[in-house]
């Protein structure tokens, strides 16, 4: 130990009036009379930080005559001291180059007595001496080289796998949580102040003890969801990909559709970046489930290529770069800005088209069997006699349900199916789940049409196509914000058709339900063209809510 460690002490009290330096060699401060010697074995030397709900030392191991770091927690919440001990527990436990070393007896508390009776827990750790990834970040703005990045990623891996096997997420993987040591260059995971046991986390969604890293944690963890293994791999693809580009993540989302738009920036293998990107989707069924896939991707990735393959690889890489460089060179930013625009103007107009499209087609078929099926045909009286009977001896009073009821529900779920095959705006197709939204919502709509109309007129009616709209939204497997989504397409197809009819651009009785007891084909066409305009309607507004109000969100930081 140097000399320049020997002469001073630093107490630990938070509340010392003067707690830096002291006498090497004293056994407790001067000024508060706190232990300067912790456990008759730690002696702490210097402060090196301070955040959260902890301040950090670095402490002289009597006993190894080592240096180590020491962790005091000053924040004298029960949830505070439920994370600090859960740290301690989950770093004794693992035995890992990756990770910090702790004692098991690294966790102790130290009893102040003063005035306030203070007591403060303390963890002792191994000293990681070296870099942060951060740090290496703020020397490589450039980014840093692929092989590089590549170890750490293996590294990382690695790690995780060992945590995950032991049950735990770690839950702000970072590039300040990533450390290389001075010596070997071996990746450090550190701070598991978050760190949870999945079995806790897998039954509900834990809000009491929420954490996140803007840029870093997933949309599920942000919401306060279940977090399962796939959160650490979503972080950890971000960090990397931080890695290889020497940009901001936050700089890399793209404002319209919050997908990271990196590949440009970065040198990097295809197979690679396609297992990064797959790390860092939105959806947690579409990332890596678990660790030994991820390292069993990253093996092929490293294996020799067939000739075939070297060469498609090699003139794919040329190709971009050739093309990335010629458009950076020739054109200036703010062209290159425009053209971009334009692209993604033709793409939302070209997705928000066969939206429409495929909305209208599917109601315009499904009205047309729902109409027959309901009106020229014994089904409809059959099921709104079942109805009536149901409804009736559920809530013990007389209800009449009329055969209408039947026709909405084969149009919600005609226009369910055709807006879900458009599979426009990142959509899933889940067609099961869309038709089964699409005939409630539908369904209730034809309910609140008849309680409301009678009394409120257009007002009526528009509420009912905000309520048929908002169910058949949240189940058509959009990516996020389904909630924005479904609000917008509601308020907005309920607008339009109140600005319709205001506009006397149908003639009355237009879209009047019940229809008369022999419907005839003039009737036919007019449901036809209704529920074919509710369809297009509701196509025009989930574009405008994917391309330009979602992304006016993210861009404020709605996530």
């Amino acid at each position: 130990m140097s000399h320049l460690v020997q002469r001073a002490i630093h107490c630990i009290n938070p509340n010392c009036p003067r707690p830096y330096p002291k006498t090497w060699g004293s056994k407790f401060c001067d000024r508060c009379g706190a232990p300067l010697q912790l456990k008759g074995r730690y002696v702490p030397l210097q402060k090196l930080g301070a955040g959260g709900f902890a301040t950090i030392y670095t402490v002289w191991d009597l006993q190894f005559q080592t240096q180590q770091v020491l962790k005091v927690l000053v924040d004298s919440s029960p949830k505070a001291l439920e994370l600090f001990k859960q740290e301690a527990a989950v770093l004794q436990h693992l035995q890992h180059p990756g990770v910090p070393r702790v004692e098991p007896d690294g966790y102790f508390q130290i009893e102040l007595e003063d005035s306030q009776q203070l007591s403060l827990p303390c963890l002792v750790m191994e000293k990681i001496n070296g870099q942060t990834l951060q740090e290496v970040l703020e020397n490589h703005p450039q980014g840093c080289p692929e092989e590089w990045v590549l170890a750490w990623l293996k590294q990382a891996i690695e790690i995780l796998h060992k945590l995950h096997n032991r049950q735990i997420i770690h839950r702000d993987i970072k590039p300040s949580n990533l450390m290389l040591r001075e010596s070997t260059g071996q990746l450090v995971l550190i701070d598991f102040g978050g760190a949870k046991q999945i079995a806790a986390t897998s039954r509900l969604a834990d809000r009491s003890t929420r954490l996140f890293t803007s840029g870093y944690s997933p949309p599920e963890q942000i919401a306060g969801g279940v977090v399962g293994p796939a959160a650490d791999f979503y972080a950890l693809g971000r960090t990397m990909i931080e890695m290889l580009t020497g940009q901001p993540i936050s700089d890399l989302q793209d404002p319209m559709t919050g997908k990271l738009q990196w590949r440009a920036f970065a040198q990097v293998s295809p197979a690679i970046a396609n297992l990064l990107d797959d790390m860092v989707q939105d959806d947690v069924r579409q990332r890596p489930a678990n660790a030994l896939i991820i390292q069993e991707r990253l093996t092929k990735a490293q294996k020799p290529l067939g000739w075939l393959s070297w060469f498609n690889s090699l003139l794919n890489s040329w190709n971009s770069r050739i093309v990335f460089r010629s458009l950076t060179v020739g054109l200036s930013k703010t062209t290159v800005f425009f053209l971009k625009a334009i692209a993604q103007a033709l793409r939302a107009s070209f997705d928000t088209f066969w939206e429409m499209l495929l909305g209208a087609s599917g109601s315009c078929v499904a009205t047309l069997v729902g109409f027959v099926l309901t009106y020229w045909s014994p089904l409809g009286n059959a099921l709104a006699d079942l109805l009536s009977q149901q409804l009736t001896f559920l809530l013990a009073t007389q209800i009449t349900v009329v055969k209408d009821v039947l026709l909405f529900a084969i149009v919600g779920m005609g226009t369910a199916w055709g807006l879900t095959a458009a599979r426009g705006f990142g959509q899933r197709r889940r067609y099961l789940t869309a038709a089964l939204m699409g005939l409630f919502g539908y369904s209730l709509s034809w309910l609140v049409w008849q309680l409301l109309t009678w009394n409120t007129g257009n007002i009526g009616i528009a509420g009912s196509i905000a309520i048929a709209v908002a169910f058949l939204t949240l189940g058509l497997g959009l990516p996020s914000h389904y909630l924005v989504h479904s609000t917008v397409t509601a308020v907005g197809c309920a607008a339009v058709f109140l600005l319709l009819t205001s506009l006397n651009l149908y003639p009355p009785g237009f879209w009047n339900f019940p229809i008369a007891t022999s419907p005839t084909w003039l009737d036919l066409a007019a449901a036809i063209a209704f529920f074919a305009t509710l369809g297009m309607i509701l196509g025009f507004w989930l574009g405008i809510s994917y391309y330009i109000v979602v992304p006016i969100l993210r861009f404020l930081g709605w996530r």
